[in-house]
């Protein structure tokens, strides 16, 4: 019975969502600009995701745009330039408009990912292509053969998301995308405990992985993939749950 209420909860949310019944719903990501290839677009949502780490994403992309925008700093989308720019000048203009906020750290995350990319597969797209437009592979390849090249967005929860941005914003439609998880953070770990999928004692001592697979027992056979359920169960909580479950 438990299950049945949950799911029925959950389309109720997706419903609130796609009509605009939770509120302020328009994703970070929503603020892009015009893109002149699939290469710019896929490193636009690909580079900042790699410094999203207790981050305002709206602030995180609100820079990324402006550093998109800047003919002066643009290049920094382009994987092949940033592999061999020298990284005083590749920090100058991450830091310009506030996209790398640690000069070291962040600057050096950024030419990983693009030195492990352009030397490997030569572009974004090609790595897409390598694995087929696989989630499973794509996984087994950034989380783990080539782990160490793609710091930060390796990781379970980045990685997951990022997987769902690049469907949603980055026109690539993976195979296998139903294994996508929900990518819990604080608001979706709220909202578990609000929906009754956990208790709140759960919520302080489960780990992402465990949540994430009570996600996707509680959704089995239901039509909703975990990962559909990670924007409106965000909004949900980010609007402080005002939209009334009845």
């Amino acid at each position: 019975m438990q299950k049945e209420v949950i799911i029925s909860n959950c389309k109720k949310l997706l419903e609130a969502y796609k009509s605009g019944k939770l509120g302020q719903t328009k994703m970070p990501e929503d603020s892009h600009p015009d893109f002149e290839n699939q290469e710019l677009r896929l490193a636009y949502f690909t580079l900042p995701m790699a410094l999203n780490y207790q981050r305002d994403s709206y602030k995180l992309l609100e820079a990324a745009l402006k550093t998109f925008n800047d003919s002066e700093t643009k290049i920094v989308f382009d994987i092949s330039k940033v592999a061999t720019m020298p990284k005083p000048e590749l920090m100058q203009k991450l830091t310009k408009y506030k996209l790398a906020l640690q000069p070291n750290k962040h600057t050096q995350t950024w030419q990983t990912i693009c030195k492990t990319v352009f030397q490997n597969f030569g572009s974004f797209s090609n790595l897409v292509n390598q694995v087929d437009n696989d989630f499973l592979k794509l996984r087994g390849l950034i989380q783990e053969k080539h782990k160490k090249g793609f710091p930060y967005l390796s990781g379970p929860k980045i990685f997951n998301y990022w997987s769902f941005i690049i469907q949603e914003y980055g026109l690539v439609k993976l195979a296998n995308s139903e294994f996508i998880e929900i990518a819990p953070d604080t608001h979706i770990t709220q909202c578990s405990v609000k929906l009754g999928l956990i208790s709140q004692e759960d919520s302080l001592k489960l780990t992402k992985e465990e949540l994430n697979n009570k996600w996707r027992q509680v959704l089995e056979n239901s039509g909703i993939n975990p990962i559909q359920m990670h924007p409106p169960l965000w909004f949900w909580s980010k609007n402080n749950f005002q939209f009334e479950l009845k």
